[in-house]
């Protein structure tokens, strides 16, 4: 029987709290955890902690929040714990050198994408949006790098056609904790075997901004429906009527239509549960919309209530940069 390892944590979200509960589940000793300083939230702006901060107060776990790891009173607090492995999940701070050298076995990550298919701190919602149809969790072995790690272990699954970044999000987070009990085993019998990434193979998942959630309907209905499923349920794709353009119309849900020669921006069709907006390259069928400070609806229920809003040959606006 191997001896369990000594496990330090860090990470922030519900994607790295779900690996934590692996772990407290598992053999190995989890003797801290890391995470991003409570954040304010709601309509309050009250402080509120993250989910791995929930979770490790709720197992009695020791929770550190710095600013930074660079400090070197942080670094040496980390190294008191004598920790073999240090786990990494969507933690959102960069780890100094000093840091990733100080466990015994040194630092993994859980990197929700195919290695090195996807680097960054998108790769859910930019597979979904490029198209890709698999993706996976890949445990790497921490470097200085940005996800440039040696790869340690991987597990796949398919995106679906209709795959939404929560649901790849599901998926991945489903994959990732077999995964990492694996890796852990194989590190604690010395058994792990790293494999070096291909560069030449790497694309940057970039940071998602709000702003390019807006629908620029110059684009094709393949890429706009991508867009739509990946950005659901954050930031979530939008569009704004050109004759009311401070109006944001949330898109939820979309599909592909026919082709159209009408110019991109213009509704095409009003059907009984979509609105039909031409695009640089066909149609795309609007099935689920919100208005501003309404739910989410399917559009046969908002347009009972809504219609006006909606004519034929009516436009909706492009982004700044294509008005």
């Amino acid at each position: 029987m191997t001896a369990p390892l000594r496990l330090i944590f860090a990470g922030t979200p519900e994607f790295a709290a779900a690996h934590l509960d692996t772990l407290l589940a598992g053999p190995h000793q989890v003797v801290a955890c890391y995470t991003q300083p409570d954040r304010p939230a709601g309509r309050g702006k009250k402080l509120k902690p993250s989910p791995v901060k929930e979770r490790a107060l709720a197992a009695g776990l020791p929770v550190h929040q710095p600013q930074s790891l660079k400090d070197p009173a942080e670094q040496t607090l980390l190294a008191e714990y004598q920790a073999d492995v240090m786990v990494v999940v969507a933690y959102g701070l960069l780890l100094p050198q000093a840091i990733l050298d100080t466990p015994r076995l040194g630092c993994i990550n859980v990197h929700a994408s195919l290695l090195p298919r996807w680097r960054g701190a998108a790769p859910i919602q930019r597979a979904i949006e490029a198209g890709d149809s698999e993706s996976g969790v890949t445990i790497m072995q921490m470097d200085s790098g940005l996800d440039t790690g040696a790869m340690l272990t991987k597990a796949r699954c398919a995106i679906t056609p209709n795959d939404t970044g929560a649901s790849l999000h599901d998926k991945l987070q489903a994959l990732g904790g077999p995964a990492l009990a694996n890796t852990l085993t194989q590190l604690a019998q010395g058994g792990a075997q790293p494999q070096a990434q291909d560069d030449s193979q790497s694309n940057y998942a970039a940071k998602i901004s709000k702003a390019e959630a807006e629908l620029d309907w110059h684009q094709s209905a393949v890429q706009l429906e991508r867009k739509i499923r990946a950005f659901n349920p954050f930031p979530v794709a939008f569009c704004r009527p050109e004759t009311t353009p401070d109006t944001r119309i949330r898109v939820w849900q979309a599909s592909i239509g026919p082709a159209t020669s009408a110019s991109a921006g213009t509704i095409t069709e009003i059907g009984d549960d979509y609105i039909g907006v031409a695009c640089g390259a066909g149609s795309l069928q609007l099935t689920q919309l919100q208005l501003p400070g309404k739910r989410a609806l399917p559009v046969a229920d908002l347009l009972r209530g809504n219609a006006a809003m909606f004519q034929l040959g009516e436009r909706f606006a492009q982004p700044e940069a294509h008005s």
